[in-house]
């Protein structure tokens, strides 16, 4: 083989480093993890979201344990995202439109510390960013805002029978009645129906 031919078939097998997309990634809770995954997957510019466990001190949690709202664990999705397509401020914003964050512990029937709204951020500029975004949000809410902003320690994968459930069930009763109405109502802000 000659090295020019060499050459071309290793520039097909390797990416250059420059061409490859950069990710980026925020951690929150708004809730149940599977409305807040569906509702993140309809952005343009989300490359990723897995649910998972973060906030407390129980090592490698279950979702068993989770539900007895003893592990300081909240359901949290980690959003992965490109940075040049989708900003961090917009993922932020959204988030005040994908839950309730004005109640305590709870979002609709789902009760409990593991539903309580929480942001965790991975550095100093997540933590200002979530800040801002806070105090702009509560501009349109008439009660107080109660959602956490704290330093992320570990995020913890659910249980693979939790990831994309939305998707995957979209004919259970939870997803019937709570996550679809959900989805269209973000789908059409999203589009700009409001």
């Amino acid at each position: 083989m000659k090295l020019p031919f060499l050459l071309a078939l290793l520039g097909t097998l390797f990416i250059p480093m420059n061409s490859v997309a950069k990710t980026e990634s925020l951690v929150l809770g708004g809730g149940c993890f599977w409305c807040t995954e569906a509702a993140y997957e309809l952005l343009p510019g989300v490359k990723k979201v897995i649910s998972g466990y973060a906030g407390g001190t129980q090592p490698n949690p279950t979702y068993e344990q989770i539900s007895t709202g003893t592990t300081g664990h909240a359901e949290v999705i980690r959003i992965e995202y490109d940075p040049a397509k989708i900003t961090l401020d917009r993922l932020l914003e959204f988030f005040w439109d994908a839950h309730n964050p004005t109640t305590l512990n709870r979002q609709g029937n789902d009760i409990g510390p593991q539903y309580r709204s929480i942001i965790l951020y991975a550095d100093e500029a997540q933590k200002a960013a979530a800040e801002n975004s806070r105090t702009a949000a509560q501009a349109t809410f008439r009660d107080p805002i109660v959602t956490e902003i704290v330093p992320l320690q570990k995020f913890w994968p659910a249980e693979a029978y939790h990831q994309n459930y939305f998707k995957r069930n979209p004919n259970q009763g939870y997803c019937q009645y709570v996550i679809a109405p959900k989805v269209k109502k973000l789908t059409e802000k999203i589009s700009g129906g409001k």
